[in-house]
């Protein structure tokens, strides 16, 4: 049995898939309390729900990108089984994870978008850096920059472990309403960082406090 949180189907706001249609799985609890986390409601809110009826919700999409998202997805044992039964009907299938739990035991094909916490989350304390040496070349690194040392750690963080030779993307995301974009992006360009700025396009799309989209 699955924990969920809520299924929807809408435009993917982040990543490399930015822009395309996809069905989110998003399941309930997270050990982490990042500062600037914009799904608290993810902590608790939830429906049991076996692995047949999540496929058949999902399948009702028609959609061929799924992501699976949280919460932290990995805390749910059940999680293994739905990527793989995801895979194994054909789907694209990406997978957010705030990088603090051993991404080990997921399926090669899916794209993992490891989400390396800042010192401004809170959390960076908690990064299990053995997951960025398990990267695969078709994975995703993604940091929630909040201001200028958080900005120094990302940059820190992608030197040390070589992350634009070990995967395909990695994103800077700035605290949507707090770090000003064109500030992150000037930061970016002065130091002719390897790495993409990204914005979440759903809030731009729907609003900041809008579920299910």
């Amino acid at each position: 049995m699955l924990t969920i949180n809520e299924i929807f189907y809408s435009i993917q706001g982040e990543s490399t898939y930015a822009g395309r249609p996809c069905v989110f799985v998003r399941l309930t609890a997270c050990d982490l309390r990042c500062s600037w986390c914009d799904t608290p409601y993810a902590f608790y809110e939830g429906r049991k729900q076996s692995l047949d009826e999540v496929l058949a919700e999902v399948e009702r999409a028609d959609c061929p990108l799924v992501e699976v998202t949280g919460g932290e997805p990995l805390l749910q044992e059940d999680v293994y089984p739905l990527m793989q039964s995801l895979v194994d009907r054909g789907k694209t299938v990406l997978l957010e994870t705030g990088g603090h739990r051993s991404t080990a035991r997921v399926p090669e094909p899916v794209v993992t978008i490891l989400d390396v916490k800042c010192p401004g989350s809170g959390e960076a304390h908690r990064n299990d850096w053995s997951n960025l040496e398990r990267l695969r070349p078709h994975d995703e690194v993604k940091f929630v920059v909040k201001d200028r040392a958080d900005y120094e750690f990302a940059r820190d963080v992608i030197a040390r472990f070589r992350l634009t030779e070990r995967a395909t993307a990695v994103h800077l995301s700035p605290v949507h309403g707090v770090l000003d974009p064109r500030e992150l992006s000037g930061w970016v360009l002065a130091d002719r960082l390897p790495a993409r700025v990204q914005l979440q396009l759903h809030k731009y799309i729907w609003g900041t406090d809008a579920r299910g989209v």
